[in-house]
């Protein structure tokens, strides 16, 4: 930036400087040429190079002002986007929920943009005050009532610029609101792609972004209306004032109070000086961009709510035994967080904006080491809820969520995913490879991807891809099936050997027996891996050392399978659900048929 600025203000005093020659070459040659009638090739070189001589210092400052001017454009622009997609990493998930993803996407995009463009014209702007104050003195100097009469435009210019940015900015403002609701409406268009195909809504969505880019598209015909508006006359009044000053300096000349030179050098002066005054418009005009755009990228930067981490490792003599105490956790009726699909099934229809819904209440539970502990509850019990804080994903409001005996708040960031992690159900893939995808970079062996793909029972399917390893997936896995895609996720888990894996519903898309198979194989590779399985299927249920049974949020019971099938009426009662449903429906089939 100060090489622009210093580029600019040597391209003012140029500018300035070139009148002067023009004056100094008008009255020792031109003149002299003029009434002699000729000009000598001695007269034509000194034209050549005293004018070839201010053109080049003239283009190096255009030089330095436009390379300095673009470095710290772009520059600004990479940083600000590092620090505005940094600042999501930092933030917690519950932020994220409340903040829709196309407004994330214009906010490091379109926003920051929006917020440093003004550094395109500001350098030359700085620039053209040297060459004001550079030129008015010279002015005053040849002549002081033409100079008197030039300096009247450069007030008329100002005002017509306030005239023009205030006109201006709450157009500007406008446009750029809707440029973030058109990312946000076709990011969720994008994203709900297969909804809307499914449900037939194809028309309805086209409708639903015409709305929103009809209304950019009259913001933006407006923001141009105004501007073609004030351009001819921000054009129009240094041509009137090139006009006047010639005309009273004609006149001198005949009275003979000045040369015909001075007039030539005012009049050039006034000329070039009054195009560079415009770029105080084009500063005017992009301030109501970067105040609208600075406002959106502040908001992030300065969002509340990150995760406070502390100095310590997790021991590296660990088992990834897992405890949570008097665990709590709510979110705003607003919120609905995702921390699983059943967090917005627990949140009642009748809960009004901003009350907090209860997702675990007080949850106390031990999770052995080595052992397979199942999490089972109805719908909007809080199973993924708990899934998520166990990892540290989301802090509870209440209680202590320990790992080998450690609290989670006193460990450092990235503590925890070097020693846990999670598979959720909704299992994301990167368009990338199925060997990429299983290794995200880090340089693991082709043996070990093998391995990791075995555990997931996904060896078999990924054999029988085009390029086995080397296939890619297509965005989000869209060349796979759910349960593939499940099980690749599963096998970027298990190559980690995490000592906790949690599994969130995560092999949901598999059948009984391939499911069967991931957990007997992961029983049998993982050398005493704590396993958290958010389960459904009495099969899974059943292979559990532990279960947990939640209701509304809080520990109903704890034990083994048989126990809790004993003991616990609620618990029995949803898992023998499907048995019951699939009992009733055979008994009054065998009626039917009898009947």
């Amino acid at each position: 930036m100060a090489v622009a600025v210093v580029g600019s203000a040597v391209y003012g005093v140029m500018t300035v400087a070139m009148a002067r020659v023009i004056a100094h070459l008008v009255s020792t040659v031109v003149e002299p040429a003029v009434r002699a009638g000729e000009i000598s090739a001695g007269q034509v070189w000194t034209i050549v190079w005293q004018m070839s001589l201010a053109v080049l210092l003239t283009v190096v400052g255009v030089v330095l002002r436009r390379i300095g001017a673009g470095m710290a454009f772009y520059n600004l622009q990479a940083s600000y986007r590092r620090r505005v997609t940094r600042q999501y990493l930092r933030l917690p998930l519950s932020w994220h929920h409340r903040h829709p993803s196309g407004q994330l996407l214009s906010n490091a995009n379109a926003d920051v943009e929006a917020t440093w463009n003004v550094f395109q014209p500001l350098p030359m702007a700085i620039g053209v005050l040297v060459m004001l104050v550079v030129g008015a003195i010279e002015m005053f100097r040849v002549d002081l009532w033409l100079a008197v009469i030039g300096m009247l435009v450069f007030p008329a210019l100002f005002v017509a610029n306030l005239v023009f940015q205030s006109r201006m900015s709450p157009r500007v403002t406008l446009a750029q609101q809707l440029r973030a609701e058109v990312s946000e409406v076709a990011h969720e268009s994008i994203e709900a792609g297969l909804l809307v195909k499914a449900m037939g809504r194809e028309e309805q969505e086209t409708e639903r972004f015409a709305e929103v880019t009809d209304r950019l598209r009259a913001a933006a015909v407006e923001v141009g209306r105004t501007r073609g508006t004030f351009d001819p006359v921000i054009e129009a009044i240094p041509t009137l004032g090139t006009l006047a000053v010639l005309g009273v300096g004609t006149a001198r000349v005949a009275a003979g109070d000045i040369d015909a030179a001075d007039v030539v050098q005012i009049a050039y002066l006034f000329s070039v000086l009054a195009f560079p005054v415009r770029s105080f418009g084009w500063v005017l005009a992009e301030l109501p961009r970067t105040v609208v755009g600075w406002d959106r990228v502040n908001a992030v930067l300065s969002a509340k709510g990150e995760m406070r981490y502390g100095p310590d490792d997790l021991p590296t003599d660990g088992d990834g035994a897992s405890s949570l105490r008097d665990v709590s956790y709510a979110y705003a009726a607003t919120e609905r967080a995702d921390l699983g699909a059943e967090a917005r099934d627990a949140e009642p229809e009748s809960a009004p904006t901003g009350e907090q819904v209860v997702a675990l209440s007080e949850v106390t539970i031990d999770v052995p080491a080595g052992l397979t502990t199942a999490v089972v509850g109805p719908t909007g019990s809080g199973k993924s809820t708990l899934a998520t804080i166990v990892l540290r994903l989301v802090d509870p409001e209440g209680g202590v969520v320990e790992i080998d005996g450690r609290d989670l708040r006193s460990v450092r960031r990235g503590g925890v995913p070097d020693v846990a992690t999670l598979v959720a159900q909704q299992s994301f893939l990167f368009d990338d490879t199925v060997r990429g995808n299983v290794t995200l970079g880090e340089d693991l062996s082709e043996a070990q991807v093998d391995d990791a793909l075995r555990v997931a029972q996904a060896d078999g399917f990924v054999a029988e891809l085009s390029d086995g390893r080397d296939t890619r997936v297509g965005e989000r896995g869209a060349s796979l099936s759910g349960g593939q895609r499940q099980r690749i996720a599963l096998a970027r888990a298990v190559i980690r050997k995490p000592r906790l894996l949690v599994l969130d519903d995560a092999t949901s898309a598999v059948d009984p027996a391939v499911e069967t198979a991931i957990l007997d194989g992961l029983r049998e590779r993982s050398r005493g891996m704590t396993v958290l399985v958010v389960a459904y299927r009495m099969s899974t249920i059943s292979m559990a050392d532990r279960v947990c049974y939640l209701e509304r949020g809080r520990v109903v019971d704890q034990g083994t399978h048989r126990q809790l099938m004993e003991r616990c009426e609620g618990y029995e009662r949803l898992v023998t659900a499907y048995t019951r449903e699939a009992q009733e429906r055979a008994a009054v089939a065998a009626d039917e048929e009898a009947s």
